[in-house]
């Protein structure tokens, strides 16, 4: 699949076959989330792979117990380093800079699990605290969000989305255009799609005509016809 038909088609997946992740797709989904950009490419993040089933009904806990999470045969605890950013960027690359490097990293994985066939899902509630006991996170990083992997038991339905004009906005805020591409002022997009449309209302007309033409001609046959 393209890189467009995997993010269109990507589902959060929360039920899981009971069958291993190979550990060769585990490393290229890993090193799918360490291509992602990142600050300064300071890479400032660690991942935490856990197959261990004691383990992972641990982390389902400390996520708020999301018991679900214990079907997926591999979970991934993502880390962001802060410190490491905060020596180039301050307070900033403390605590946004980190947080969307990861995310990025994070999106990346999700993507590739998709393409390779498997499932996963992003989770970012959990206790903190209780999430760096069960795998012995020190306290200089901090968990960003546990991933879960594995062959997919469920698919989901293509979730509501808001229409592009809802969330788009040209030049400034609160500017918002149905038609772009007449701002841009590539006429011919739109001069061909107001062509088509009228077209199909040209031709949608002309059936209704017929179609009432037909029925005339019939309900005169019916009154014209000799009474027995």
């Amino acid at each position: 699949m393209d890189v467009f038909e995997c993010m269109r088609d990507r589902r959060s997946i929360r039920s899981y076959r009971d069958i291993p992740v190979e550990w060769e797709l585990v490393c290229r989904i890993i090193r799918a989330g360490k291509a992602a950009p990142c600050a300064g490419n300071q890479q400032n993040w660690k991942f935490i792979v856990v197959l261990d089933k004691a383990k992972r009904a641990a982390i389902s806990e400390t996520c708020l117990q999301q018991y679900w999470m214990q079907t997926a045969p591999v979970h991934i605890v993502v880390i962001g380093e802060p410190q490491k950013a905060k020596q180039y960027y301050g307070v900033r690359g403390e605590r946004l800079y980190t947080i969307q490097s990861c995310a990025a990293a994070i999106q990346n994985m999700l993507l590739a699990a998709h393409a390779l066939g498997l499932g996963g899902c992003w989770i970012g509630a959990f206790d903190e605290d209780m999430l760096k006991k069960a795998v012995g996170i020190p306290d200089y990083v901090r968990p960003q969000a546990v991933v879960t992997l594995g062959h997919p038991a469920e698919k989901p339905p293509e979730p509501w989305e808001y229409r592009l004009y809802d969330i788009t906005h040209l030049d400034k805020w609160d500017r918002k255009v149905k038609d772009v591409n007449w701002i841009v002022k590539d006429f011919s997009v739109t001069m061909n799609k107001k062509a088509k449309e009228g077209a199909d209302r040209l031709v949608e007309h002309g059936k209704k005509a017929v179609d009432s033409g037909r029925k005339l001609v019939s309900d005169a046959t019916q009154r014209l016809k000799p009474k027995q």
